[in-house]
Formats: structure tokens, sequence, C-alpha cells
């Protein structure tokens, strides 16, 4: 793949915003740091991925014209990407696939997402589940939470996994993100505060969930050639996407995210890496035993249980999980999220991210997002500046 560098990127505070802004301000609020960031100026971008997940939440169509828009961008490529909760990685998957085919010199992707205030719980929680299936799922009123549920269930029985092992992965997530200035759910809580959160759908509790969120993101793509510091930034190395069945029960088997091994090995193959190179990963965590279900599907340790248990995903450990707090803590406005990921990583590998980070920054990074179920799944793997 062409030489990329992620020139610069960044994110508003993801939460529930109650202070009478709009998605416009927030895309306008990321692109303008974003820009500030990479040192570049709003003519230097020839063209913009837009990721947004439903126009349910935003109720505009045709967003990404109404951004370029607003945005002050005119003459240029435009596009949007929608992929479920994987939306905001493709995204940026979509960017980068332009600067490599050479139809464009410096990419802007920005992803975002109004669904914290606009609507209320259950509305949001009904058109999410729109997400599976909606002929046997959605309309049904089987929910998100079920449905991982039911996969995470069938992923305990196989592996022997506990409540208990979902409910530190919460924690900690909560844990790492209140040294995150961005994020949603900076929460000084223990794993016994999860298991006595309410109950949601077995084995999950209120804790175990992600939030529902709004917020913006915004990351630049270009070659080194076509910015002002780019041997400095961070280079996107390689990328995979994958697909699986939709419904649970047409899968061999349910509790495995069998589709994120085949994107993963398609990014390594790209990135001319092994999976030991990896030293730091933002793993799509929507529900904390998702978490460790993509971890085992990822491969990166023979035995994610025993490497969970042993604090191998910890800041301190050999393979830092989340640092950003992860949906769990960052937040989740769907559009945004897998753009905040890559930013996050990247940042991470430069050493410069304002939250938790390795003492000494690895080589390579892996950022993981899913759609559905793990239904689509995309894997990236960044490069620390060299």
């Amino acid at each position: 793949m062409k030489v990329l560098r992620i020139a610069g990127g960044a994110m508003t505070p993801f939460n529930r915003r109650k202070d009478g802004s709009s998605w416009r301000d927030w895309c306008l609020a990321a692109f303008d740091e974003a820009l500030r960031d990479a040192a570049l100026e709003v003519a230097d971008v020839d063209a913009l991925v837009v990721a947004s997940e439903s126009d349910f939440f935003s109720l505009q169509l045709n967003p990404a014209a109404m951004i370029a828009d607003a945005l002050g961008l005119h003459g240029i490529r435009v596009q949007r990407v929608e992929g479920g909760g994987a939306t905001g990685h493709l995204a940026v998957q979509a960017g980068a696939a332009l600067v490599a085919a050479g139809l464009a010199r410096r990419v802007a992707v920005l992803g975002f997402e109004a669904s914290a205030s606009h609507l209320d719980g259950a509305s949001v929680g009904a058109l999410y589940s729109l997400s599976y299936d909606a002929w046997s799922e959605g309309e049904s009123g089987i929910g998100s939470a079920a449905i991982y549920a039911l996969s995470a269930r069938a992923w305990m029985a196989e592996t022997g996994a506990t409540e208990a092992d979902f409910a530190r992965v919460a924690a900690r997530n909560r844990q790492n993100a209140r040294h995150n200035r961005f994020a949603h759910l900076p929460l000084d809580v223990t794993e016994a505060d999860v298991r006595a959160s309410a109950a949601v759908a077995t084995p999950y509790r209120r804790l175990d969930c992600s939030p529902l969120s709004d917020g913006a993101a915004c990351v630049i793509l270009a070659a080194p050639g076509d910015l002002p510091a780019g041997a400095g930034r961070a280079r996107l190395a390689g990328m995979g996407v994958a697909n699986d069945r939709v419904r649970l029960g047409d899968r061999a088997a349910p509790g495995r995210f069998f589709a994120k091994r085949v994107a993963l090995r398609a990014a390594l193959g790209q990135a001319g890496c092994a999976l030991s190179d990896i030293g730091l990963a933002e793993v799509y965590d929507s529900f904390s035993g998702a978490q460790l279900q993509a971890l085992d599907a990822l491969g990166v340790t023979q035995d994610v249980l025993a490497a969970e248990r042993a604090g191998h995903f910890t800041a301190e450990g050999a393979l830092p999980v989340n640092l950003s707090g992860g949906l769990l803590g960052q937040g989740a406005p769907v559009g945004a999220t897998g753009v905040a990921q890559v930013l996050a990583a990247a940042q991470q590998l430069e050493g410069r991210y304002h939250g938790l980070r390795p003492a000494v920054p690895p080589r390579f990074a892996l950022v993981d997002t899913h759609g559905g179920i793990a239904t689509l799944c995309a894997v990236s793997i960044l490069e620390a500046p060299q």
C-alpha cells in the first residue's frame, strides 16, 4: 500500500449534549482542530469522507453534501460511508483508498452521530435493533443487548469465561477513561460496582454496556510528500475487512467473531508485520464481553482468558487495550467511534496522546471495529513514525 500518514486529527467530547449545539457544530469543531493539528488549510483538502450511521439521528438525508458546504469545502470529491458500528473505521479505510488510488491527495474523514440527546433511549434502542435482521430480530422487539448477551453466553460456555471477567473489563475501561478529557463515562468504579449494577440481559448489567453518545471526530489522511509534517505522524500500514452471517443462528459458532480473524490477516499482510509485533490495541467493546470475544477472535494470545486474568491487557501489561477507555468509557457516537479509535492509536504511537499511553510507544498498533454483532468487521494496523 502507498505510504499513508494520519496527518492530524481531533475529536469533540463524547457525551450527552444538552447545550443547544448540533452535530453541525461538532463536525465543524473537529474539522477545524484536525486541520490545525495537521498544519493544513481548508483549501488543502481535496476529498471528504463522512461517516454517519443513521439519518434518523441527524434528521438529515445526504449529510455529506451538507457537511462539506458547512465546512467551506467546494468543488471536491465528497462521499458518505455507513456500516453499523464499523462506520467510522470503514470511512477511514475509504479515505485511505482514495489516496492510494491517486484519486485524492489530502482526505478529511469526519465521523459524527447525534444518538444521545435527540431521541429517547427506547427509540434509539429500537433503531439500533434494525442493525441486525429487521424481519427476524429488529421488528420482533429483540434489542442489541439481548443479541450480544446470547453470543456472550455461547462464548462463556465454550471458554469458561465468567461475569467477573466481563466486570473486570468494564471497570478497567472506565478507569482508563478517567485520563481522557473527552470521555463520556470516566467513572471511578470497581468490578463489584459493575456486578451490582442493574441487570440488562444476562450476563450483562448496566455498567457492562457502552453509552449512547453525541460527538464527532476527524482525521486527515495523505501521503508524506503532501504534508507539512508528514514524517512525524503515524502511518496507516494495513487494512482489512470481512463479513459474517448476519443472524447468530446461521453461524457455526455464535460466540465466535470469525470475520475479525479474516480481516486481521488481510491487514497484517498489507502492513508486512506479524501479530506478535502489535504493541497496543483499540478494540470494539460495545459490551464488556465483546472485548474479550474480539481479542479471542483476533488471536492476540493463545489463551485470552488467562491473559486477561493475568493483567496482560492493562496499561502496564504486554498488550495495553483500550487506553482511551474504549466505547465503554470514552463513549460511542457510532459514526465517530472508529475515527476516534484510529486517532487514539495514532497519537499513542506518536507519544502525544492526551490520555493513558505506553511509557515507550510500540512500533505497531491494532484498531478493531465491527457492525452488527461482528457481522461486518474492520481491522487496521498503524505504524509509529520512523
